[in-house]
């Protein structure tokens, strides 16, 4: 029979560390309670709750509520121990790694005097009318050099927060850099160099209710697929790397990753589509978290695009974030989206703005993104290197 909601008759049910600890690992009956919702933990000393950091005061306070339920009670428990076990120190030891390609790339806009979008012999930049620019930057592995940057807006919500959506922002740096290996014009092989750089605004869960608005730098994805040439086809396979670079702890993992990544896909004149996963596998030390399991996790992202008059177009481009390591419920936020895309001329230079706004359809149970509203200007830059590195031109 499953425990009754607590009551008056539970005011003194309190919760030790080694109970939580058999529980939270499965060496215990109470697993099964805490995944159903009924767990009613109890043991010897009302200080252990203190042992839990942010979520003490208010786990207490719910188990001792007259009308707190039973799966409030199990949530509290998932919020407490989660506060306790993030507790880390900041690892910013490589940050100026992402500090450096962040300056290098506002370099590489400042010192660029004339955009192009490929090389025709010779070295001469082609000449491209705005609109086929903007549909090959809709397209991961174009041979279009440019900066992309985001500007996020985030409205997150979850079972830590009754009141409204917290709100948080993000600024992410991308510098497109496509290198010619092998060939050129459609038989081209190219190196895809996308480093993103994220600068986070975003509210930390504290407590119940209760939140504090961290900045910082997150950590660096390094995707390096190599681009083949396919026709009609999009097609990309290479390796992908995380570096620790968070300036907080709640912005990153404390690990170095690496994994595949690979872009799928199909264009027309008309139309472009297809999907660029990347997933890592954690290695290395975890500092303070050496009792934590290397991470494993995966981000997709997801895109297409219609080409309309005049340089528009219209599509959406979200990005789907898939945590192996979490627990049940907090692994996987999806969202969708509309986007609207415009590219024209700023002092004969091509720029392509995005603006749309994403809604994500699962999200994470205890605390995760919503809602986003999202605007990326896109400036086209000049390429860096305009030959194939092992010739074929």
């Amino acid at each position: 029979m499953a425990p009754p909601p607590c009551g008056p008759e539970d005011a003194k049910v309190t919760l030790t560390r080694e109970a939580l600890s058999r529980v939270l690992e499965g060496k215990s009956k109470r697993d099964d309670e805490l995944k159903s919702g009924g767990i009613k933990v109890t043991g010897k000393s009302p200080k252990a709750f203190d042992d839990f950091g942010w979520g003490s005061s208010h786990l207490r306070r719910l188990v001792q509520r007259r009308d707190a339920s039973r799966s409030q009670v199990a949530r509290a428990v998932k919020v407490a121990a989660s506060g306790h076990q993030v507790l880390m120190e900041t690892q910013g030891r490589v940050a100026l790694v992402a500090i450096v390609l962040l300056f290098a790339s506002f370099a590489v806009v400042a010192s660029a005097q004339e955009p192009a979008t490929g090389s025709k012999p010779g070295g001469a930049p082609s000449q491209e009318n705005v609109a086929e620019i903007g549909a090959k930057l809709s397209n991961p592995v174009s041979d279009v050099w440019a900066l992309f940057t985001q500007f996020g807006l985030t409205f997150s919500d979850g079972d830590v927060n009754t009141g409204d959506p917290e709100v948080g922002g993000n600024i992410s740096f991308q510098p497109i850099l496509p290198i010619p290996l092998h060939g050129s014009g459609d038989d081209a092989w190219r190196l895809i160099v996308r480093p993103t750089i994220p600068l986070l605004f975003d509210p930390v869960p504290q407590g119940f209710d209760r939140f504090d608005t961290e900045v910082g730098l997150g950590d660096t994805l390094l995707p390096l697929p190599i681009a083949a040439p396919a026709g009609n086809w999009i097609l990309a396979l290479g390796p992908t790397f995380t570096l620790p670079t968070s300036t907080k702890d709640a912005f990153g993992r404390q690990q170095w990753a690496v994994g595949p990544t690979g872009v799928l896909g199909y264009k027309t004149e008309k139309w472009i589509a297809g999907v660029f996963p990347q997933y890592f596998f954690g290695i290395g030390s975890r500092g303070d978290q050496g009792s934590t399991p290397d991470a494993s996790y995966m981000s997709m992202l997801y895109f297409a695009f219609y080409n309309l008059p005049d340089a528009w177009q219209i599509g959406f481009n979200p990005t789907i974030s898939y945590d192996a390591k979490a627990s049940s419920g907090n692994r996987w936020n999806v969202p969708v989206g509309l986007v609207v895309t415009k590219t024209t001329r700023i002092a004969s230079r091509p720029v392509k703005f995005q603006f749309g706004f994403e809604y994500s359809v699962v999200s994470q149970d205890d605390f995760g993104q919503r809602f986003q509203i999202k605007l990326n200007v896109i400036p086209v830059i000049s390429a860096l290197i305009d030959r194939p590195l092992f010739g074929g031109n």
